[in-house]
């Protein structure tokens, strides 16, 4: 090989292609990390050198994911470090709240910058019939230092996982100001909890009192703790290539794309398949990350617990995200005053924390409104609980009415949807009110619960409606593209129907629905049961293992479009 060959192959290496990221589910991840599990095997015991390595080694991942915005990494990197340091520091409380508030700060303009500018612009034309456009000034200023168009000026992009550790960068500051952990005092370690690239571009959002110390231990893998670790990369690939790219790519994305071409009954089952699609791609990709960090030592926390068995809207939201959702909890609502003040003030709270948690995941009025949602699910669940029955089911009833004649002097679709959704929830607790009035009967406590999780799960999924409508989209489209996805899918299911032509809906997708059913059914599998086959699974023998994996590996590739779909996460 001459030296040519040589400089051309190491050009390939250390640039930046946007075609060739570093997915977990590409060929370049994995080889890059044999890489690194191969140097870090040689440093695994010196502490200082193994971290350091894994610093830069996240560094190097995050560059080849998103080439020069590896700068704003490494600048949150380094003020994150110093302010960390800084805050213990000051004499006085005020002045470790002005250190504290001056981090999160700039940690939220940032965010604000690159993530809302163009949400916050186009709020502010509609408003005020305005006409202003976007103008990437640290673009402008860049092309105007060097003399040279580097970058385009016109539109700012956003850098894959800001939201992940400008979170994970106000924790930390948030913590060492509440003294729950000691300011890091290497930045080369400091450095390595910010960009471990496991979790780097779509979480879980590691709390500093949570990793902070990992960062100190001995490296130590047991064989059951490596068998563990590959059974958790191997569910993630599964639930990615299998469940979520093949439900996305064969049916979801045709119908969110066009929406007016599909019947209703197609509209409102892509709903129900983008629920499983988008778990299985989020939890795929936390599965992969807590297993290839697990290989090295490390434990990221458990980010999905069965969000689909939740038995109310509170219920999925501590099943859900749960890295994100704790984090709104303890840095947001806890902080707004919590539970602690009046039920008005505690409902009022709990809608901030939702709508801002919305806003957090995208920037349109899509991403709020499927906030707002949950948040009011979340209300009306806790006004619910304590009615009785009879209260229930008169409540149900009168609403009803008023959307039933609401739609004879406007004819909605969405009063049609609403009509049926509240239709539903009456005769539920209809039933269960004249059998609470039977003699001698005791509560059915299976269907109860089975009632509730059904009901939930409808609702989770229409509310991701809004979700799926504002994903994968530019951030200058997003909030009309959204809107009128929304629009059109909520007037094709509040539309009436053709009955005879779903048979053959049925038989055209069979394959996606099997996949959906069976996706659905091991998801509502006993988490005993599924601890079982994960427990047994890590204590086979290695060859076996390695056998297991192969044979995995082979049937996965029969599953991999032409095309692999980037986790929808890595846009948040």
């Amino acid at each position: 090989m001459t030296i040519e060959n040589f400089k051309n192959f190491f050009s390939i290496i250390f640039s930046f292609d946007d075609r060739y990221p570093l997915l977990f589910t590409q060929f370049y991840f994995w080889a890059f990390f044999a890489i690194v599990f191969a140097i870090f095997s040689l440093t695994q015991n010196r502490r200082i050198l193994r971290n350091s390595f894994l610093f830069f080694a996240s560094l190097f991942f995050y560059y080849k994911t998103s080439g020069l915005f590896v700068l704003i990494l490494i600048f949150s990197t380094i003020y994150g470090f110093f302010l960390g340091k800084k805050i213990p520091t000051q004499t006085t409380i005020k002045k470790q709240k002005w250190c504290l508030f001056f981090g999160v700060f700039i940690n939220l303009a940032l965010l604000a910058y690159f993530k809302y500018a163009y949400f916050f612009t186009d709020s502010y034309n509609s408003l005020f019939h305005t006409k202003y456009h976007i103008v990437n000034y640290l673009a402008l200023w860049t092309n105007e230092l060097s003399g040279k168009n580097y970058f385009d000026a016109s539109k700012i992009l956003l850098p894959v996982g800001i939201s992940f550790y400008t979170f994970q960068n106000i924790s930390y500051l948030v913590d060492v100001y509440r003294k729950k952990v000691e300011p890091v005092k290497n930045i080369l370690d400091f450095g390595f909890y910010t960009t471990f690239f496991p979790g780097l571009v779509a979480g879980p959002i590691v709390r500093a009192n949570q990793f902070i110390p990992q960062l100190y231990k001995k490296f130590s893998l047991s064989k059951k703790q490596f068998g563990i670790a590959v059974f958790w990369i191997l569910n993630g690939l599964i639930k990615k290539l299998i469940l979520s790219d093949y439900l996305a790519v064969n049916f979801a994305d045709r119908i969110f794309d066009h929406p007016d071409l599909y019947t209703g009954f197609e509209n409102l089952m892509s709903l129900f398949v983008y629920s499983l699609q988008v778990y299985a791609d989020f939890s795929g990709y936390t599965d992969i990350a807590i297993g290839v960090a697990m290989l090295m030592g490390f434990y990221l926390p458990i980010n999905f617990n069965s969000p689909y068995k939740a038995t109310n809207c509170g219920d999925f939201w501590k099943r859900w995200h749960i890295s994100l959702s704790t984090w709104l909890k303890d840095y947001l609502y806890i902080p707004l005053g919590g539970s602690r003040k009046s039920k008005v003030r505690t409902y009022i709270n709990l809608m901030i924390t939702m709508l801002l948690g919305g806003l957090w995941h995208g920037a349109s009025w899509n991403f709020m409104i499927w906030g707002g949602l949950n948040g009011l699910g979340i209300v009306a669940y806790k006004l619910w609980r304590p009615m009785k029955q009879y209260y229930r089911a008169f409540l149900f009833f009168s609403i009803i009415i008023v959307f039933f004649v609401l739609n004879i002097y406007f004819q909605s679709p969405l009063l049609v949807i609403g009509c049926v959704w509240t239709g539903i929830l009456f005769m539920g607790t209809f039933l269960d009110n004249i059998y609470s009035q039977i003699p001698d009967t005791k509560p059915i406590k299976w269907l109860n619960r089975g009632w509730s999780i059904g009901i939930t799960f409808v609702f989770i999924t229409f509310t991701r409606l809004f979700f799926r409508s504002g994903s994968n989209l530019n951030p200058s489209e997003a909030n009309d593209v959204a809107w009128n996805t929304a629009k059109s899918m909520i007037n094709r299911i509040g539309s009436s129907w053709q009955i005879d032509v779903i048979p053959k809906i049925l038989y055209e997708y069979r394959q996606v629905f099997i996949l959906f059913v069976a996706g659905m059914v091991i998801h509502w599998l006993s988490s005993k049961w599924k601890r079982w086959i994960r427990l047994n699974f890590a204590m086979l023998p290695t060859w076996l293992l390695g056998v297991i994996v192969v044979v995995t590996v082979f049937v996965l590739y029969q599953f991999i479009t032409a095309d692999l779909l980037p986790f929808i996460y890595f846009q948040f």
